[in-house]
C-alpha cells in the first residue's frame, strides 16, 4: 500500500466528474458542429431523451438545462401552490425551487437509519394549504413510495420526487423515475450520470409531458405559435452529446462505485467512532455517495484533517435546509424541531469515489483515519 506521501500530490474530491472517453466525446461534439444545431431540441437531445426513457421504462423524458429548473418547471406545470412537504435533510435546491415559486417548503424530519423522509410524520404536516409532497431519494435510496402515494391519494394532493441522486437506482426491480406524478433527475457534473450540466423530468402522464414539453421552450408549439406560459429550460446539444457518451459508460461506473463502496466498508470496519451508511444487499443503488457518520465532537476536526491532506470530504448537508436562509429567520420556522436532521447535519461526511479513487487510495484514507484517532 502506498504511503500518504506517495499520494499527497493528488487531490481527491467528492463528486469529481467521471469524464467519459475523450475520442468519443470529440466525435459527438464534431457531430454537433457539423449539424449547425446547438440547442432547441436538436437530434442529439431527442436521442438522449429516448435512451433515458427506454432505460428507465418510462413513457416520457423531457431533458432540461439543469435539475433545479426541472423541479421549478414541474411544480409550475402541476399548479402547485401554498405548501409542499419536503425533508429538511437534502440539498438546498430542493427547498429553493419551491421558495423561488413563492411556495412554502414545509420541512419534515428524516429517518436515522437511511436519512430518508420520515413517512410517519408526513400526514401530520398536511394542512388545507398543502398541494404536494416532494420526496427525495437521498443517496440513491428509494423513499417509501407506496406509503407516500397512499397519503397523497388520501388527501388528493400531488406526489413528486427530487431524484437528483438516484439515476440508475431501483426499487423492487423498477427504476426510480416511475413513481408519483413525475420525478426530476440532475445530470450535473458531480452526478453518477452527467451531461456536464443538465437534468430531466420523467413521467408516465401524457398530458403532463405535453405541458412540460411546451413550457421548457417558452410555450411554443411551433415556430410562430405560443400555447402556454413557459421559460427557457432546454438542454443544449453539447450537453446531450456529452450525455450520450457518458450513457454508454454507466455499467463501468456502477461497477467502480460498487467496488469502492465495498472497499470503504472493509477498510474502516474496525475503527471506532465512524459508521458507514450501508445499502441493503437487495437495493439497486448507484453507490455514488459513500456516507459516514462520525461523532459530533470529532466530525469537523476530521473534516479539516482530511482537507489539509487534499482529501476533500464533504459535510452533507450541514446545517440542514431549515437552518439556512431565507428559512432560519422566517418566523414560520422559528420553533421547528428536527432532531434527526440536526444530528445528521453535525455528523455526516461524504467520501470521494468514482474513477479517480482506487483500492490503494481508500486504504490510505483508512490509515490516515487511524492516525487521526491516535492523535485525538
Amino acid at each position: 500500500m502506498p504511503t500518504y506521501d506517495q499520494i499527497s500530490q493528488k487531490a481527491f474530491h467528492v463528486g469529481r466528474p467521471n469524464i467519459p472517453n475523450k475520442e468519443k466525446l470529440l466525435q459527438r461534439f464534431e457531430q454537433v458542429i457539423e449539424n449547425h444545431w446547438l440547442t432547441n431540441m436538436g437530434p442529439l437531445s431527442l436521442e438522449l431523451e429516448k435512451k433515458i426513457a427506454s432505460y428507465l421504462g418510462v413513457k416520457h423524458c423531457i431533458c432540461v438545462c439543469n435539475g433545479t429548473i426541472g423541479l421549478e418547471l414541474l411544480q409550475r406545470a402541476l399548479g402547485l401552490t401554498g405548501e409542499v412537504i419536503i425533508p429538511a435533510f437534502t440539498f438546498i435546491a430542493t427547498a429553493h425551487s419551491l421558495r423561488w415559486q413563492r411556495i412554502k417548503p414545509v420541512f419534515c424530519d428524516v429517518n436515522p437509519t437511511d436519512h430518508l423522509i420520515n413517512v410517519d410524520q408526513v400526514e401530520g404536516l398536511i394542512t388545507p394549504q398543502t398541494s404536494a409532497i416532494m420526496g427525495v431519494h437521498l443517496w440513491g435510496q428509494p423513499c417509501d413510495v407506496k406509503r407516500l402515494q397512499a397519503i397523497a391519494n388520501k388527501h388528493d394532493i400531488k406526489l413528486i420526487f427530487d431524484s437528483a441522486h438516484a439515476f440508475a437506482c431501483q426499487q423492487d426491480d423498477q427504476y426510480i423515475g416511475n413513481f408519483g406524478d413525475a420525478e426530476v433527475f440532475s445530470f450535473h457534473a458531480t452526478k453518477f450520470f452527467s451531461t456536464a450540466e443538465g437534468g430531466a423530468i420523467v413521467t408516465n402522464n401524457d398530458e403532463l409531458a405535453k405541458k412540460l414539453w411546451l413550457m421548457r421552450n417558452f410555450g411554443f408549439s411551433n415556430m410562430d405559435t405560443v400555447n402556454h406560459i413557459g421559460s427557457n429550460a432546454k438542454m443544449s446539444e453539447l450537453s446531450a452529446a456529452y450525455g450520450l457518451v457518458a450513457f454508454d459508460e454507466i455499467p463501468e461506473i456502477l461497477h467502480i462505485n460498487h467496488q469502492n463502496y465495498l472497499l470503504y466498508l472493509d477498510a474502516f470496519k474496525n475503527f471506532p467512532n465512524i459508521k458507514f451508511l450501508q445499502y441493503p444487499n437487495s437495493a439497486h443503488n448507484n453507490y455514488q455517495y459513500v456516507i459516514a457518520e462520525v461523532d459530533k465532537q470529532h466530525r469537523n476536526k476530521l473534516f479539516n484533517f482530511y482537507h489539509d491532506k487534499n482529501i476533500f470530504v464533504r459535510r452533507y448537508f450541514s446545517p440542514g435546509c431549515h437552518r439556512m436562509e431565507p428559512y432560519q429567520t422566517d418566523p414560520f420556522y422559528t420553533n421547528l424541531q428536527l432532531p434527526i436532521t440536526e444530528k445528521l447535519a453535525d455528523t455526516c461526511l461524504a467520501f470521494p469515489t468514482g474513477k479517480s479513487v482506487n483500492k490503494c487510495d481508500i486504504e490510505t484514507f483508512a490509515e490516515l483515519y487511524r492516525k487521526f484517532c491516535y492523535e485525538n
